[in-house]
């Protein structure tokens, strides 16, 4: 599983009340690319069959398996400072990462 910091929480919570209503779950995913090999990403969607849906915060998370395998033991942030990256992910599985913080291999 991944967890959110309360910070994260509460920006996934502001921008589902915004944006998508309360019925879609936070999507975190893997996917090829970004300058390291992969990338992260995040929507907000619905449940798939083979998804595990998990919660953190009071967030529920959705994460297919593959993603999931990528990420279990991760945390995302939130930075919305004066340099703020917005969410950020530290993921004790990754090998290396760019700059950005957006890739990993």
């Amino acid at each position: 599983m991944i967890t959110l910091t309360p910070r994260a929480a509460d920006r996934v919570r502001t921008m589902q009340q915004e944006n998508m209503g309360e019925d879609k779950l936070l999507r975190v995913f893997v996917e090829s690319g970004g300058c390291s090999g992969f990338q992260y990403g995040m929507s907000f969607d619905e449940a798939k069959p083979d998804d595990v849906v998990f919660e953190s915060e009071g967030v529920k998370i959705v994460m297919d398996q593959a993603s999931l395998t990528y990420m279990n033991g991760s945390r995302v942030d939130f930075d919305d400072g004066l340099q703020g990256k917005g969410f950020e992910i530290q993921n004790p599985n990754a090998q290396s990462t760019c700059g950005c913080g957006k890739s990993f291999s």
